[in-house]
């Protein structure tokens, strides 16, 4: 488990660090660097995994970061960039610097390398960390597969061996994680199996639906298909469920599938999701959280952010100790704690608070009338 991030001459960040927790929350301004710190997350992972050869900034965990100029700091004194997590309490840590090549258009950086310590989550092997970006897949007729030997195989950066996964526990074709924990299993449903338990949390957060994940025959691609619990149970391809069935299933089937230390990265889980869905979702990482996995979110979701404090302050799923927001506005970042009732400790100008600007204008404008 981290407890804390360092960056160094990374992007936007010529020195930062960052309070973490079992469940941390990225949100704020666009441009303010909530992005460049899940990034350096990835970057460490990757250069983690590298054993010392050269960390590339194209491609692994989805990282899109360029040629090597176009990640130093523009006021760095030296080629070097600086990533360091430690454990709560920095009863152990791990640093690593990366030197960019003398060709200032490389395309990777050359790590200071040493073994990171297996309890940071950092270097989890797969699918113990997981990255899920922002541009998930949608709908789709059929799904990838992945090579790798079944006990490796996560849901992916984007979300594309989703059906994979579940097929190969339906099958049992796989000796980890074939079953939900009962931490994380549905009030509702007894069964472990990890599509029933799916199918209820995706029942809760995003419409009642049913599920059926399999291999496809003679082609090297998976299928998933749904069908609407209300409506009957004809099969409906996902392409007529719209996206937020899509979108949202990576996150609850790789939120389900965790254990104890892993590391799980999501961004804007709230893409396509009522506010209703966005709230459940916020409670359901919380929960993840809550039982020894540790979850960052960046979102620009009130609605996801509420689902969280209502998992402290009702649900009681996750400590509010274990709990802390950053929220990056103009003027840098404010770091934001939560109590047990679930209250936050700041509520900085801009932090969603919109709602209230709007509505004041309005009711000015119809004084005004």
């Amino acid at each position: 488990m981290i407890g804390s991030l360092e960056i160094e001459n990374f992007k936007c960040f010529k020195a930062a660090s960052f309070a973490m927790r079992p469940l941390t929350v990225l949100t704020g301004v666009n441009g303010g660097g909530k992005s460049t710190v899940l990034q350096s997350l990835l970057l460490a992972r990757v250069a983690a995994s590298s054993q010392g050869q050269a960390v590339a900034l194209n491609g692994p965990m989805g990282l899109a970061l360029g040629e090597a100029r176009d990640v130093l700091h523009w006021a760095a004194t030296k080629p070097e960039i600086g990533l360091g997590v430690s454990s709560p309490g920095r009863s152990q840590s791990w640093a690593c610097n990366l030197v960019l090549p003398e060709d200032e258009h490389a395309l990777h950086l050359n790590p200071r390398w040493s073994p990171a310590p297996s309890s940071l989550g950092i270097s989890q092997p797969e699918p113990g960390f997981t990255y899920l970006c922002a541009e998930r897949l949608g709908p789709r007729d059929t799904l990838s597969v992945s090579p790798e030997e079944p006990d490796r195989i996560g849901v992916g950066v984007q979300g594309e061996f989703t059906a994979q996964v579940l097929a190969l526990r339906e099958t049992r074709a796989v000796q980890t994680r074939r079953t939900v924990r009962s931490e994380l299993r549905h009030r509702d449903v007894t069964s472990p199996l990890p599509r029933l338990q799916a199918e209820a949390w995706a029942s809760d957060i995003i419409r009642p639906i049913r599920i059926t994940a399999q291999m496809a025959v003679g082609i090297m691609a998976s299928t998933v298909r749904f069908a609407e619990v209300v409506h009957g149970s004809e099969q409906v391809r996902p392409v007529n469920t719209g996206f937020g069935v899509s979108y949202a299933l990576p996150l609850i089937v790789a939120g389900l599938l965790t254990e104890p230390g892993d590391f799980l990265l999501v961004e804007n889980p709230e893409a396509h999701l009522h506010p209703a869905g966005q709230s459940g979702l916020g409670r359901f990482l919380a929960r993840v959280a809550g039982s020894g996995v540790q979850v960052v979110v960046e979102t620009h979701s009130d609605h996801v952010l509420n689902g969280a404090r209502l998992a402290v302050a009702q649900e009681r799923s996750l400590r509010s100790a274990d709990m802390i927001a950053h929220y990056f506005g103009d003027e840098g970042t404010t770091p934001i704690e939560i109590n047990d009732r679930g209250e936050l400790s700041h509520w900085p100008t801009g932090f969603f608070d919109q709602i209230e600007n709007d509505l004041g204008r309005l009711a000015r404008a119809r004084r005004a009338r």
